[in-house]
């Protein structure tokens, strides 16, 4: 059985979200700061895909929300959006990442 964050559960989360396969690649560690201040840090896995019709890469992490509950997010790889730190960039502008 898989752990939250796990490769393996990212992985899952990635096909669900965007209904392609996908395959870790590699990971890269973030840090996002705003006004001096770490808004989010940690690393972000990267995935080829597989079936998509627009992307062949996602960018995925796990993080706690405000009740503790692990929360996916698999931000897909198209312009602007080219790099881990783009992909959690958008998350925090979107509100999808608190």
């Amino acid at each position: 059985m898989s752990t939250p964050g796990s490769l393996e559960s990212l992985t899952r989360a990635v096909e669900a979200m965007h209904n392609c396969k996908a395959q870790h690649a590699s990971a890269g560690l973030v840090h996002e700061m705003m006004d001096g201040k770490t808004v989010w840090k940690g690393n972000v896995e990267i995935f080829t895909l597989s079936g998509h019709p627009k992307a062949d890469k996602a960018f995925a992490w796990a993080y706690r929300d405000e009740n503790g509950e692990v929360e996916y997010l698999a931000v897909l790889s198209v312009p602007p959006i080219n790099s881990p730190r783009e992909a959690v960039q958008a998350a925090i502008a979107s509100g999808a990442q608190k």
